[in-house]
């Protein structure tokens, strides 16, 4: 059986100074988990939306939410298990190859 991967989308209520005429981090965020879940249904995984102005308690998300910030990344910030793959416009067929990598299948 695959592992459950463990989307995470970093990002913030204001746009990303260099993201003009895009959607919020918050909007990518509902766009990836509904194309996730058309892409690959009924196979299971976990995504979850970080602000990092005010991220949660734990420690690694944390410091994820510092570096973005401190190293001027465009947000919002994507990564599968640890991995960037995706910022500012996150591209669905980065993320797709990289969701295929732990054996998810496409419909």
């Amino acid at each position: 059986m695959k592992k459950e991967i463990e989307i995470l989308v970093y990002g913030a209520e204001q746009l990303c100074p260099s993201c003009i005429n895009l959607p919020s981090s918050k909007e990518t965020y509902e766009w990836l988990e509904a194309a996730v879940s058309r892409k690959y249904p009924e196979q299971a995984f976990q995504i979850t939306y970080i602000d990092i102005y005010n991220p949660p308690a734990d420690d690694k998300q944390k410091a994820f939410a510092e570096r973005v910030i401190e190293e001027d990344m465009f947000y919002p910030v994507v990564l599968i298990e640890d991995e960037i793959v995706g910022e500012g416009n996150p591209r669905l067929k980065t993320i797709f190859a990289e969701m295929e990598k732990y054996g998810y299948i496409p419909k």
